[in-house]
């Protein structure tokens, strides 16, 4: 590869999320694209500014204090491209997770079939299915039209018909989508977005584009039996940016000066996460979660096959929705220490008012690490609800992300938050993104796919730690696992016994590598999937060096609040917490 391939291409990447806007840096250094620096500011979506670009710009000049390269002139607008005196950058992207859940109404034929496609497809994005019209919809058509109208959606999905199939049930419901659009005024009309038999969709275009925007994508259930979202959500993701443009024409200033057009945060994790189970090859597949403010993205990939879902709960404004799908006791059940509920339910109620408030306590820190397991816990439920998968723990690696998770005291509760969330199986890598890397580079990897590349490759992902999670269903206390650490490079090795129940932290340093050998005792297995007694893995160390977690699945913790409360405490204390 040339120098000149890649000496003039310096990226700045903008993540307006619900709570922070962040500026991200990213250059050449010795012949290899790095990320440099961030810059976050709080997103001024809100009063009294109720514009998002004001809270760029503040972002943009913290980095600017950081590196000590001008990057905006002093009108406060961005330098693009780099200026001969070595001001401003090549490129720009923007991604987004801010704003109201945008309103979609799904319409399809069969409820387990297209109906339930297009369910997923909705939930790709940042967005809540507010009415659903399917073939066996009961409401007499101007019933089905007054609920409609009530919704007000900014979008539709429209599926349905295996291709060659259905035409006649499909010719209803447009038909009700025309109606729809001759009732709303033109600029409360929603987007359509068709995605069902192809014989159909130049017909259909042209009989609903003549009252709004419409547009297609490859059948999402092209056979009764087969499902694929891919084509589709990159068409989601552009109509659901066109929406936010209009709601936040600001967003549209940004994308003036964008290489791509802005994306959905949620849709650019995903490509990364794609793109990665590509690159690792592993039967198990990758998983990404990001716990923002707003929502929570989950993302696992699979050989190039991608399974997203954007889950409306969060640490912030999300916490309402999680409040409501979860009882107090799902949350205190958490905590490692006494505090009162009625101190619980305020501190949680107060986090969906001011979503950017900060634990100051010893207690609201506990209450904020426990709000996180349960939403954890809550995204991975909805997630095998949308895709039943009896291996959707077996992932390897884990890439985690959200400010909860990032900012914890210490790498250990960063670690037991999403061991106790995600509950993985047999032997996984957790790797924390720090500055919240992931959106962008998903942004970059449209029009500089090298970059992402060797950035992943620099070290600017934290590797938390190597956790093996054996299953077994003997009783608390019993020896499940005879382990031994060989170390690479000699050195004497360490010989150990995991019993049922409990957190064992493997004596190995950030970057060594080992061997280890196990030996299931009973009925153990380290992977549910193979009967062998007698496995060895090479592992590396990463910050919390590498753990067994022998705590059994699912997770079981004392209905006892006291012996529950010593319990975490000691799980705690066995990793050095």
């Amino acid at each position: 590869m040339t120098t000149s391939l890649i000496d003039t291409e310096t990226v700045l990447g903008i993540d307006v999320g619900t709570v922070n806007t962040r500026a991200l840096l990213f250059d050449v250094v010795e012949g290899q694209y790095s990320f440099i620096a961030a810059g976050v500011a709080p997103t001024t979506l809100e009063a009294p500014y109720h514009d998002p670009a004001e809270g760029m710009i503040r972002a943009v000049r913290q980095l600017q204090e950081v590196t000590g390269r001008d990057l905006l002139e002093p009108q406060g607008r961005l330098i693009i491209p780099v200026q001969a005196d070595g001001s401003g950058v090549d490129r720009m992207v923007v991604t987004y997770s801010t704003g109201q859940p945008l309103r979609m109404v799904v319409a399809g034929l069969l409820a387990d079939v297209s109906l339930e496609s297009a369910q997923r497809l909705a939930a790709t994005t940042y967005g809540q299915v507010v009415e659903s019209i399917g073939l066996n919809d009961r409401r007499r058509p101007e019933s089905q039209l007054d609920a409609i109208l009530r919704a007000g959606p900014d979008l539709v999905l429209f599926a349905g018909g295996t291709e060659g199939g259905a035409s006649r049930s499909l010719g209803r419901i447009v038909d009700l989508m025309t109606l729809v659009c001759r009732v709303l005024p033109q600029e409360k009309r929603p987007e359509i977005i068709y995605a069902g038999n192809q014989a159909l969709s130049t017909r259909i275009t042209e009989i609903l584009e003549k009252w709004t925007p419409v547009r297609t994508a490859p059948n999402i259930r092209p056979t009764i039996d087969v499902e694929d979202l891919g084509q589709a959500e990159g068409v989601l993701s552009q109509a659901v940016t066109r929406v936010r443009m209009r709601q936040l024409p600001s967003l549209a200033v940004m994308a003036s000066f964008c290489s791509v057009p802005p994306l959905p945060t949620g849709f650019a994790f995903g490509r990364v996460i794609r793109y990665l189970s590509k690159v690792y090859g592993s039967s198990k597949g990758v998983l990404g979660v990001d716990l923002g403010a707003g929502s929570t993205v989950m993302a696992a990939g699979q050989a190039g096959r991608l399974n997203l879902l954007v889950s409306s709960i969060g640490m912030g404004q999300g916490a309402a929705r999680l409040i409501e799908q979860s009882t107090l006791e799902d949350i205190v059940r958490w905590l490692p220490l006494h505090v009162p509920d009625d101190v619980v339910s305020d501190y949680l109620w107060q986090k969906t008012v001011h979503p950017a408030s900060l634990p100051a306590s010893q207690d609201t820190l506990a209450i904020e690490q426990a709000l996180a397991r349960q939403a954890l816990r809550l995204a991975r439920q909805q997630f095998l609800a949308r895709y039943p998968d009896p291996q959707v723990q077996l992932y390897d690696p884990i890439l985690a992300s959200g400010a909860t998770i990032n900012q914890a005291a210490s790498p250990v509760q960063s670690l037991l938050m999403l061991l106790d969330g995600l509950e993985p199986v047999g032997i996984t890598n957790l790797v924390l993104d720090q500055n919240n890397l992931t959106p962008t580079l998903g942004a970059i990897s449209e029009f500089l796919p090298l970059l992402p590349v060797q950035v992943l490759d620099s070290g600017a992902f934290l590797r938390l730690a190597t956790v093996i999670s054996p299953i077994s269903s003997a009783k608390y206390g019993t020896p499940i696992l005879e382990a031994r650490l060989e170390y690479e490079g000699g050195g004497n090795d360490t010989r150990l016994e995991v019993r049922q129940g409990g957190l064992v932290a493997l004596p190995l340093q950030q970057g060594q590598v080992a061997i280890l050998h196990l030996k299931c005792l009973r009925d153990t297995r380290v992977d549910p999937r193979s009967s062998k007694k007698n496995v060895k893995y090479k592992i590396i160390g990463g910050s919390c060096g590498a753990v067994i977690d022998g705590r059994g699945r699912p997770l079981e913790l004392p209905e006892d609040a006291s012996r529950r409360r010593d319990q975490l405490k000691k799980w705690a204390m066995a990793l050095g917490g």
